[in-house]
């Protein structure tokens, strides 16, 4: 069984890994996934594992546990109830911090004031009593670190408890009336500052999920369902496939469907992305969570809960934000170990200061402290999580699914763009354009032998004769002993005598020259041409033309600008495959290529050095799509194909390889910027910390100073990927 928790208090991946390694040492669970960015944990576990035995060890953990609940309204409760307790807890730090911070500035004459005789006197009990408040109610800080020490995985929280509870104790010591410094106010104004960067990233952190909120905000939460001729309504999850349901003008569609009465436009923006409405009529299909604007349509549920196209989409994203890049690896390695040495560092700093560079203790034990507080682990282990949602977060909104981080990465090293012909830079709906007969055979001949056969084949050609074959009211044989021969055309009997629709060499039979050089003119022209024999004798040729999509030369175009290299690899014959390429913009094509052929094309390619993304349908390709180095399945709308690919475009639109990769180097762009802050900060932060320039500047770091800056460090990360929203499409703009 499964069991989903809301863990409560995770700021980083460490805490992500800490919370992940409680829960599968438990006895009897036997999986346990994480989710930071949305504060989840799946745990699949035996009966004998209860809720509290899980919820117990996240506890022993540092953390805190509770059922979770997967609703837009809910999960926005919850932000805003963590950003409404940082809050809190800032306001009220600070407002016991000020006073302690005016004694400060007095006691070390920066401020010219007086203060009464009975605050110079009691100087060191009135700051006890401003300060001892501030770390209550920030305890979770010392509780957590604590546990962390305890089970030899120390934390952020570690560090920051250390070094504030050895200023909060060595200012106690001093109260009672040994010698010494008062660090009351470095205590008090640590944790002021760590909560004020906790409450800002839990802003932004809110923002850079909201995609994933929008995207579950969009379902409809009930259906009118008709029984027995009446209207009922009911909560969305009680809906059944086969249900028959109403929607009104301004009302969701509860789920993807079929119109069985009615027409009207329909909003289809959130899938589409074209702002005009679609008509809908009897028998077209209909997506869960789109709008209907002005007629009133009944429909039949074909797909409901997690199978509907919102439903797939939702999952894509959290797969995708919940899982790891490659990069983060490294960055989690570097984590494991930084914690520790930064506490080593710390105490190696205080002995040299105090033992061999014969400073005083007080000296000493405010490097220690500065060296404890400025080190940041979590503005590291945000770098790349906060990134990596932002940015599928934004693919989500502009139809492209990233299935994993680590697709989102892979992009970046893709130097080749194959695209797959029909369907994907064609629109897919071949029709026939032109019939060249032989001596003596009619058209409606020709149209029947070869439409009788072909509408037993499910192959698009097929489907545009047929089609032709109906618009004429020719009324088709029956076809038997059928038979697709993969790559080359059908072969059958149609009234008997042997039929077959494709290639020539299918037949076994050559083409007379004056109807072969006219097969070559309509190639010439884009048209895909095949030949019909009957008896072994030749009945003529049928041309057929699958126009290319108006987007398809403005993607290939944007993709050379920057900077890939566009192949097409089609199954046509060399002379259409060229043409059609032409019109695209495309130079080198891989033509007659059979179907189980395209993924040794792909392999070639990547012997030649190439770094391949195979563009396809997600069916036909996926051996293709499985072989290249990134996968992008094009989507078909509510088709959307899932197992196949690293990448789906939701919209099918060609266009959105660009968005993909565009928005790929976007975000690995970001990410390297957020680590190069974060490893950079450090790097000279702890140094300066640690009092490295004072023997040249007579300057030390002050602990709230070090403290500050940590918190800033955190919070900048996080407001570097908040920023990356602003991101538009290149050919969208």
């Amino acid at each position: 069984m499964k069991t989903t928790l809301h863990i409560l208090g995770m700021s980083s991946p460490h805490c992500q890994n800490l919370v992940q390694t409680a829960l599968q040492k438990i006895r009897g669970v036997k999986s346990a996934q994480v989710d930071l960015s949305k504060e989840k944990a799946v745990v699949e576990h035996s009966d004998a594992v209860s809720f509290d035995s899980l919820r117990d060890a996240v506890i022993d953990a540092g953390y805190d546990a509770e059922p979770f609940v997967e609703q837009a309204d809910t999960l926005e409760q919850r932000q805003q109830k963590e950003v409404d307790g940082y809050k809190f807890r800032f306001f009220l730090s600070l407002g016991l911090s000020l006073p302690l911070l005016v004694l400060f500035l007095v006691e070390q004459k920066l401020l010219p004031l007086a203060l009464p005789t009975f605050v110079e006197t009691n100087m060191a009990w009135i700051e006890f009593v401003l300060a001892t408040p501030v770390l209550w109610i920030n305890r979770v800080i010392f509780t957590r670190g604590a546990k962390g020490i305890l089970n030899r995985n120390p934390t952020m929280d570690s560090l920051v408890g250390i070094g504030v509870g050895a200023a909060y104790v060595y200012s106690l010591i001093t109260a009672f009336g040994f010698p010494g410094a008062l660090y009351f106010e470095v205590g008090t104004f640590v944790l002021t500052f760590i909560v004020l960067g906790k409450w800002m990233e839990s802003i932004a952190k809110g923002r850079t999920s909201e995609a994933i909120k929008k995207l579950i905000g969009l379902q409809a939460k009930t259906a009118t369902i008709i029984v027995n001729g009446r209207q009922k309504t009911i909560p969305i999850e009680q809906l059944k496939v086969g249900d028959v349901f109403l929607v009104k003008p301004g009302e969701k569609l509860p789920v993807d469907g079929i119109v069985v009465a009615g027409d009207s436009a329909v909003d289809e923006s959130m899938v589409t992305g074209e702002s005009m409405p679609t008509m809908k009529r009897k028998g077209d299909r209909v997506i869960g969570a789109t709008i209907n604007k002005n007629g009133v349509l009944t429909c039949k549920a074909q797909k409901v809960g997690s199978e509907t196209l919102l439903a797939q989409i939702i999952k894509l994203v959290e797969q995708a934000q919940a899982s790891k890049a490659p990069i983060q690896e490294v960055v989690d390695k570097v984590s494991a170990v930084f914690v520790p040495a930064v506490a080593f560092m710390a105490v190696a700093v205080f002995l040299i200061w105090y033992f061999l560079l014969g400073q005083t203790f007080t000296f000493a034990l405010a490097a220690f402290m500065s060296v404890l507080l400025i080190a940041c682990p979590c503005a590291l282990g945000l770098a790349t999580p906060t990134a990596i949602m932002v940015g599928t977060g934004l693919g989500a909104q502009n139809g492209v699914l990233f299935k994993t981080a680590k697709a989102l990465q892979q992009v970046e090293k893709i130097n080749t763009v194959v695209f797959d012909k029909t369907g994907t830079l064609t629109k897919g709906q071949p029709s026939l354009t032109d019939m060249e007969t032989a001596p003596g055979v009619s058209e409606k001949e020709l149209l029947y032998h070869a439409a009788s056969l072909e509408h037993l084949s499910e192959h698009p050609l097929a489907e545009a004769i047929v089609n032709a074959a109906k618009k004429k009211k020719i009324r088709l044989g029956n076809a038997t002993q059928f038979k697709a021969v993969t790559g080359s055309g059908v072969v059958g009997r149609v009234d008997g005598k042997i039929v077959t629709v494709g290639k020539a060499e299918l037949a076994k039979k050559e083409v007379p020259a004056e109807m072969k050089k006219r097969q070559i003119a309509l190639e010439h022209e884009g048209k895909t041409v095949v030949t019909v024999f009957v008896g072994g004798r030749i009945y003529g040729v049928l041309a057929i033309a699958d126009t290319l999509k108006e987007s398809s030369p403005e993607a290939v175009s944007q993709l050379k600008k920057m900077g890939l290299r566009v192949v097409m690899l089609t199954g046509d014959n060399p002379r259409t495959a060229h043409a059609i390429a032409k019109k695209a913009g495309i130079t080198e094509v891989i033509a007659d290529v059979r179907p189980e052929e395209k993924e040794k094309e792909i392999r070639k390619l990547q012997r030649k050095g190439r770094n391949v993304a195979m563009v396809g349908d997600g069916i036909n390709d996926s051996p293709a799509l499985a072989a290249a180095d990134l996968g992008i399945a094009m989507g078909g709308g509510t088709d959307v194909a899932i197992e196949t690919g690293d990448i789906v475009l939701v919209k099918n639109d060609v266009r959105d390889v660009v968005t993909a990769i565009d928005l790929s180097r976007f975000t690995m762009r970001k990410i390297k910027e957020n680590l190069f802050w974060a490893f950079g900060y450090n790097i000279l932060g702890i140094p300066v910390a640690a009092g490295l320039l004072f023997p040249f500047t007579g300057f030390l770091l002050n602990p709230a100073i070090a403290g500050l800056a940590m918190a800033f460090s955190s919070v900048s990360v996080t407001a570097n990927a908040a920023l990356m929203k602003l991101y538009k499409p290149p050919l969208r703009k």
